[in-house]
């Protein structure tokens, strides 16, 4: 077959390439990398590209033809703030030199399902922004616009995949860092349940904050990786309870009928929602009643003042301790250190009532799952930001728009809940829209059955950004 037809086939597709002879990992892997060095100078999506690596590893690949190997073949890129042995784990900054003696669990893992680990992509010093830019590594732009972010802080992850330069990434979400890049670049991303896939070597990263997964093409090919990838590891502090049945099966198994609230309201007073938002929302409601569940608008109380006040303190807590943990600290940015500077003056007393137990709010969230199976609110409050739209702004001021901007994702990250940004059209200029579907806790498998009878009613997966996603 003609390679061209498997840069934005997806993982499954091109899995069953590999596996019967259409096409070899070593071709497919070469053909990512040429589009990679012809197309990535533009989008700025990779630190680092592997090449001489993943040859290799697409060779031996292709001498494991026939062995149970879910992801044979398959390129694919992790962000930069996942261990790869050998290399420093730079998390968006140039403050780490040491290279890690191991891969990080998850890499392992994709390693071990055949999978080819194609480069390391760009991300936001520290993850602390939903753009990926900085004032050294200059910006990460979105395929469907060259002048726009494709988001943060998993920004990297989302441009490859979008431009068909990796047909998957691992990105990481801490505040919305895989939802807001797939909701910005029409991809699907899916924050898992925490402590559903480990980020051994670490315990846990920012105090429970961020868990790590899949940003793709398609709900089947997210499900097919995180059924890789999944599981704790010796010394993780979050462990996930099993899933109910495989992820693979939960995103080929049809929901049934199910109620699902849906939410306009932002987390916390005076925050806008673009009419186009507003629209993404109001159509996929109509679209689920269509397709037979019962959907009903609720507006739950979300204890804003205390959600987001805890949210705020653990963020810039952590963000300063994220700073001191690097191997060079002072080699960060001027904006990052203002951040950390920010957590470092606040009081004690407030840090170690944000650090508590979340139990009694992450009871209080889930109070809505008694009377919906699935939530449905907008991913972002307003469509994609321009590239170096807030770079005026001191730090304080990015920090409320950005806090604007995600207002409907950072509570999932706090109380843990999995939760998914899903494809919802476009605006009217033609940029992506996305939806957010979240669920009761431990719950993936419903998610994907909800986003994938959405893909079949409203396929997103075969339109590709004009220029460089159709260039040969």
């Amino acid at each position: 077959m003609e390679l061209t037809e498997l840069w934005f086939a997806g993982v499954a597709r091109q899995a069953q390439a590999v596996r019967s002879g259409e096409v070899t990992a070593r071709e497919l892997v070469a053909g990512y990398l040429d589009r990679i060095a012809r197309l990535d100078p533009q989008l700025n999506a990779f630190r680092a590209v592997f090449a001489e690596k993943a040859l290799a590893e697409a060779a031996r690949a292709d001498e494991r033809r026939g062995e149970d190997l879910p992801l044979l073949g398959v390129p694919i890129a992790v962000k930069e703030d996942i261990a790869v042995e050998g290399l420093p784990t730079t998390k968006g900054t140039n403050a780490a030199r040491t290279p890690e003696p191991a891969d990080s669990a998850i890499v392992r893992r994709l390693r071990d399902a055949g999978a080819v680990i194609i480069g390391r992509t760009r991300m936001p010093e520290l993850g602390l922004w939903p753009y990926t830019e900085s004032g050294w590594a200059g910006p990460t732009r979105n395929p469907w616009s060259l002048t726009h972010s494709p988001g943060g802080s998993s920004g990297g992850s989302a441009a490859a995949v979008a431009a068909g330069l990796a047909a998957a990434a691992i990105g990481t979400d801490g505040a919305g860092s895989i939802r807001i890049p797939s909701a910005v670049t029409g991809l699907f991303g899916l924050k898992p349940q925490r402590g559903r896939v480990s980020l051994s070597p670490e315990r846990e990263v920012w105090g429970g904050l961020v868990v790590a997964g899949p940003l793709t093409r398609t709900v089947l090919d997210w499900a097919l990786i995180a059924d890789q990838i999944h599981g704790a590891a010796p010394g993780d502090v979050h462990v996930a309870h099993p899933p109910r049945t495989s992820f693979v099966e939960a995103a080929t198994t049809d929901p049934g009928t199910l109620r699902i609230g849906v939410s306009l309201r932002p987390w916390g007073p005076g925050i806008a929602i673009a009419d186009e938002v507003r629209d993404a929302v109001q159509d996929t409601a109509a679209l689920l009643t269509d397709l037979g569940h019962d959907v009903v608008r609720l507006d739950p109380p979300m204890r804003d003042v205390v959600a987001s006040t805890q949210f705020a303190v653990r963020y810039l807590h952590n963000a300063e301790l994220a700073r001191q943990e690097m191997e060079f600290p002072d080699l960060v940015e001027p904006r990052t250190r203002a951040v950390g500077a920010l957590g470092r003056r606040l009081p004690r007393g407030l840090v170690r009532w944000a650090l508590k137990d979340d139990a009694s709010l992450t009871a209080y969230a889930n109070r809505i799952f008694t009377s919906v199976d699935v939530l449905l609110t907008p991913a972002l409050t307003r469509p994609p930001i321009r590239v170096g739209e807030w770079d005026g702004r001191n730090v304080v001021s990015a920090l409320l728009a950005a806090s604007h901007y995600t207002s409907f994702l950072q509570m999932w990250n706090v109380v843990g809940n999995p939760a998914a940004a899903v494809p919802a059209g476009r605006t009217s200029s033609g940029l992506p829209l996305a939806v957010q579907l979240v669920g009761r806790r431990h719950d993936e498998c419903t998610l994907l059955s909800v986003s994938a009878q959405l893909e079949r009613a409203r396929p997103w997966a075969d339109r590709t950004p004009s220029g460089l996603g159709h260039a040969k």
